[in-house]
C-alpha cells in the first residue's frame, strides 16, 4: 500500500503530476472525482482533465462519500481533497467525522493512493468568515492526510518538491 498526496496552488500542475504517479501502477485506474460542475467555467476545468486520460481510466463521481468510494482494490486517483472538503462545508456536513473516515479508509487501503490538493494558505487571509473558516479548515486536511500518508509532494510550476517520503 502506497499513500501519496500531492498539494500545490491553483494551476501548479498537481493533478498532471498525480496522474503520472498512479499512471506508474498497473492500469485500470479509478479517478475518484470530488468536483460538482454547478456552473459552465467548472464544466470546462472537469472537461479539460477528462481529455488527458485515456480507457485505462473508470472516473467514479465522489462529491461527499470519499471514504466508501476509496473502498475499491485498484490504484485510486482522487481530485481533489479541495473540492470535497468545499462541498462538506457548503452542504453543512461533519467535516470532522468526514475526516476521519477518510482517515480510516485511507489506512484500510491495499492498492496504491496518489490524493491532490490545494494548498490555500499561502495566500492573503480571506476577508470572509466562510473563507477564513474554509482556509483553516483546508490546512488541517491537508496535514491529517499528510499524516496518513507514506509521501507528499508540492508542486509549484510544475515541479515537484518532495516532502515527506521518498521517490518513487
Amino acid at each position: 500500500m502506497s499513500i501519496t498526496l500531492v498539494l500545490g496552488g491553483a494551476r501548479s500542475g498537481k493533478s498532471r503530476h498525480a496522474e503520472a504517479l498512479l499512471a506508474r501502477h498497473p492500469s485500470p485506474w479509478v479517478y475518484l472525482a470530488t468536483a460538482e460542475a454547478w456552473d459552465e467555467e467548472m464544466r470546462a476545468r472537469i472537461a479539460e482533465h477528462r481529455v488527458r486520460r485515456d480507457g485505462r481510466w473508470r472516473t467514479v463521481d465522489a462529491p461527499l462519500d470519499l471514504p466508501a468510494a476509496l473502498a475499491t482494490p485498484q490504484p485510486v486517483l482522487v481530485d481533489c481533497l479541495t473540492l470535497w472538503l468545499t462541498n462538506l462545508m457548503l452542504g453543512k456536513h461533519d467535516v470532522e467525522a468526514a475526516t476521519t473516515a477518510l482517515e480510516a479508509a485511507l489506512r484500510a487501503r491495499a492498492a496504491p493512493t496518489v490524493l491532490v490538493a490545494n494548498e490555500v494558505g499561502l495566500g492573503i487571509v480571506p476577508e470572509s468568515a466562510l473563507g477564513r473558516a474554509f482556509r483553516d479548515r483546508a490546512g488541517v486536511l491537508n496535514q491529517r492526510v499528510a499524516a496518513v500518508a507514506d509521501h507528499v509532494h508540492f508542486i509549484a510550476a510544475g515541479l515537484p518538491l518532495l516532502l515527506k517520503g521518498e521517490l518513487p
